[in-house]
């Protein structure tokens, strides 16, 4: 029954109010500006966690828009020093331009990166789908030559995430693991669950074998228990990996049990007027949070 009735709300998803969003927007977007998103992370602090900010957007399509962007990631960073809160900074690629060149892309990154180290955080640099992927890998790597606080986001979905971490092996390079979003040809990306949870764990192994650090994101509460029983085969140290998880999204009490191991947590934490496309993208990717929203909608309504 639950699960027709989920079937049923995505089916509605385009002919939603707007209400009905931004009650799902609420649970997921840490508001429209900047300040809301800064409170944001400021509480997520005082409770113990780190915060990874993100402004909402991609494919963006002309020079001066991406030059936007880039400014306002810039403003991030003079924000997140004066209030001297645990936060780094995740960009996407087509966000500062690469959908209109690598050369806009390059600028507006090495305009970031050049931040980055004046206020001494860190950059990351997102992955998107696969078109992207051997330029992001090549700039990221141009990125980490310089300054050594950057690093990008690889996705175990892809049969080509092996080589293209152990091309990056090392004790000072960071990267997200995560399972992949996008749809991908089956030609170059695992379409069975289980075999992409079973290559997320091989390539961690492979990770920490190597002296590697490994952002370890993922939902999937399984993968989280094979997740530890790794840590705890190889008995890896805890400054070799954080876990991070999307705001908003239910954890079921994992998010307390990593903080009481001392495992480092850092909550991806997104924000801006592009709140829309990303809220009901959340909802397609966990329809179950359909009850709960609709059983808020009906309360306020």
């Amino acid at each position: 029954m639950l699960k027709l009735f989920n079937k049923i709300i995505l089916s509605l998803i385009p002919f939603l109010p707007l209400s009905f969003v931004r009650l799902i927007a609420g649970r997921y977007v840490a508001g429209e500006t900047k300040e809301e998103a800064l409170d944001i992370v400021q509480t997520l602090n005082a409770k113990g966690y780190s915060a990874t900010i993100d402004i909402l957007g991609e494919h963006v399509e002309t020079n001066e828009a991406s030059k936007k962007v880039t400014e306002n990631y810039l403003d991030l960073y003079s924000e997140i020093q004066s209030r001297n809160l645990d936060c780094n900074v995740s960009i996407k690629p087509t966000h500062i331009g690469l959908d209109i060149g690598e050369t806009t892309f390059r600028d507006n990154l090495l305009s970031l990166l050049s931040k980055a180290e004046e206020t001494d955080n860190f950059l990351r640099i997102d992955m998107e789908n696969s078109p992207f992927t051997d330029v992001t890998i090549k700039l990221t790597q141009e990125c980490f030559s310089n300054y050594k606080k950057v690093g990008t986001v690889f996705q175990a979905y892809l049969f080509r995430t092996k080589d293209d971490i152990a091309g990056m092996f090392g004790p000072e390079f960071n990267f997200r693991l995560c399972k992949g979003i996008y749809k991908e040809d089956p030609e170059i990306a695992i379409q069975n669950r289980q075999e992409i949870n079973s290559n997320f764990i091989e390539l961690l192994r492979l990770t920490f074998q190597n002296k590697g650090f490994a952002a370890i994101a993922t939902h999937d509460l399984k993968l989280l228990r094979d997740v530890y029983t790794l840590i705890e085969e190889l008995d890896v140290p805890k400054d070799r990996f954080e876990f991070q998880v999307l705001y908003g999204v239910p954890m079921s009490g994992w998010l307390e049990k990593h903080l009481s191991k001392g495992y480092k947590v850092r909550i991806y934490v997104p924000f801006g007027p592009d709140w829309y496309a990303y809220s009901t993208r959340r909802l397609k990717e966990n329809p179950n949070i359909a009850g709960y929203i609709l059983k808020n909608f009906i309360r306020r309504s």
